[in-house]
């Protein structure tokens, strides 16, 4: 709902920078796990296509970096609304072309993980929960930018001045061209989320396995080109599209830090499940918890350290 109290007739000379969501640590955690997403899923399509190898542990993972995705999207985008009435249409694209890349970096994985979601009908409908909000989210995002290329709103104003009639402008020269373009990321987005709940819900017919690597051709083609995008507007890492008051997008501190160091979680966890499904048998009735918990275990004991090949004899921690 549009606040009567923001200004939208005395456009600033600049405006303030937002770390928060075009900080460098948060476009390449962004960037990096959409990367990671893409070509693991790729390289999915391919084994099974090929038929040489199940990689579990690259599903996993993969499952792992597209929820991260999607969730961090949602997020970002909820905030950018919520912050409408401060938040500059330059931070507001930036967060539109991130929620491009979940998007593409989301449905890639769909297509990789096609039978695991087909197999459990919680998975596949949070799915399509999780895909209509982030689709609905970026269309909302879309209507404001609409807005604000025809209108043509002056750069330093707050995005939720676009549905003031009393707002200050500015001219621009490729108008045509950005209406052009928003409007068919519209549809593509529209386009996606349909075909991806298609997919969903079809059988598994040889012949949708070329459609399928034509899909992915193509979402990666929409991730490579809103990355782009992202780099050569941000103050981070390319010229913003607008005068910012100081340099804080380019500051590394705790938050640009920690934003990168979640990325550590998915391949923890990885290490884990690797682990899990190299050394850890089937669980025992309670009865029989004396025995060892390796295959590798001898003379009663735990398996050996691999570093000074110690080992913990069980009658020792009775």
């Amino acid at each position: 709902m549009f606040d009567p109290n923001t200004n939208c007739t005395n456009a600033p000379s600049q405006t303030a920078s937002d770390a928060g969501v075009a900080g460098a640590g948060v476009l390449l955690s962004f960037i990096v796990t959409a990367g990671l997403a893409l070509v693991l899923s790729l390289w999915i399509i391919l084994q099974e296509i090929r038929r040489h190898s199940e990689a579990k542990i690259a599903r996993k993972l993969l499952l792992s970096f597209s929820d991260q995705q999607i969730i961090t999207g949602i997020g970002l985008q909820s905030i950018g609304l919520a912050k409408a009435d401060s938040m500059v249409s330059y931070h507001f694209f930036i967060i539109w072309m991130l929620a491009s890349i979940s998007t593409a970096t989301h449905s890639a994985a769909l297509l990789a993980l096609f039978n695991d979601f087909k197999r459990d009908w919680v998975l596949r409908w949070l799915r399509h929960f999780l895909m209509f909000v982030n689709l609905v989210l970026s269309l909302v995002y879309a209507v404001f930018i609409l807005k604000d290329v025809t209108g043509q709103l002056a750069p330093t104003l707050a995005v939720q001045c676009v549905w003031s009639s009393n707002s200050q402008t500015e001219s621009r020269s490729n108008m045509t061209l950005s209406v052009v373009g928003t409007i068919a990321v519209m549809v593509g987005q529209c386009l996606v989320f349909a075909l991806a709940v298609w997919y969903l819900h079809s059988g598994s017919q040889k012949w949708l396995q070329p459609l399928r690597v034509l899909s992915m051709i193509i979402l990666m083609i929409i991730g490579i080109g809103a990355t782009i995008r992202v780099i050569f507007i941000s103050q981070a890492f390319g010229t913003p599209s607008v005068a910012l008051s100081d340099d804080g997008e380019k500051a590394w501190n705790f938050g640009q830090l920690l934003a990168l160091l979640l990325l550590l979680l998915p391949l923890i966890s990885a290490v884990e499940i690797f682990r899990g499904e190299m050394k850890v048998p089937s669980p025992v009735v309670d009865d029989d918890d004396q025995k060892p918990l390796f295959a590798q275990a001898v003379n009663d004991g735990f398996e050996p350290n691999p570093f000074w090949n110690s080992q913990i004899r069980m009658k020792n921690i009775k």
